[in-house]
């Protein structure tokens, strides 16, 4: 059914978050259907929204892979499930509204250390179930201008951004030109104002699969209860 899978941090279901970045993306990776986009003063929300929407709302942290040779869907499942049955939640300050390079996301305010150590855990116990990477998909990857400790993690992992090069972040948005970040930031500021995002926990994490239309799915969402 899935041709690829990804392990992400999710807002709980039904919470305003949750319900804030489905509506704001698009696409609702929990219950797997499109929403309408809020109006926001002229703002293209779909145009802008496009490049992540096909992921869900969600903080990376083990991206989209095929499965290795030998591996099942179940048995990453049950991965998963053991490591969140380990594995502690994650208090952060809050979350903030912040421009990274091009784009718009949430990120940690303060400490984020935990969290980081959390994501490196998921990158490196759930390898086994990673099918290395493609030429193709290694070259998409460089064409990024990597640095050479992101290039060093590309080659291990399978993606420059891990461990070390970590940094989470919710994905609002695709690339944007600086006017139009300028008018997004301005029009984001007063829906998430609403929301209570500090202090922030991170209490689970969510296996997806990308459907045959390229969607991302959630399969389940695990409690973090270590």
């Amino acid at each position: 059914m899935f041709t690829r899978y990804a392990i992400y941090y999710t807002p709980a279901p039904g919470t305003p978050l949750a319900d804030f970045g489905a509506r704001w993306l698009g696409w609702d990776s929990a219950d797997g259907v499109a929403r309408p986009h809020p109006k926001m003063n002229g703002l293209d929300v779909a145009h802008i929204t496009a490049r992540p929407r096909k992921y869900g709302f969600h903080g990376t942290i083990k991206p989209p892979f095929y499965l290795a040779e030998g591996t099942t869907a179940q048995g990453l499942s049950d991965a998963v499930d053991a490591l969140c049955a380990d594995a502690a939640p994650v208090a952060l300050d809050g979350l903030k509204l912040s421009r990274l390079g091009r784009f718009l996301a949430l990120v940690p305010s303060g400490d984020a250390s935990d969290l980081a150590a959390l994501a490196a855990r998921g990158v490196q116990e759930l390898d086994a179930y990673r099918a290395p990477p493609t030429e193709a998909e290694l070259a998409k990857r460089r064409g990024a201008r990597l640095s050479a400790a992101q290039e060093a993690q590309l080659v291990r992992w399978g993606y420059p951004y891990v461990l070390d090069q970590f940094r989470f972040h919710l994905t609002l948005t695709g690339p944007l030109d600086d006017e139009t970040a300028d008018h997004a930031q301005t029009a984001l500021a007063d829906p998430l104002s609403d929301l209570d995002l500090a202090p922030y926990h991170i209490d689970g994490l969510t296996l997806l699969g990308e459907d045959e239309h390229g969607k991302f799915q959630q399969i389940h969402r695990y409690t973090l209860s270590g």
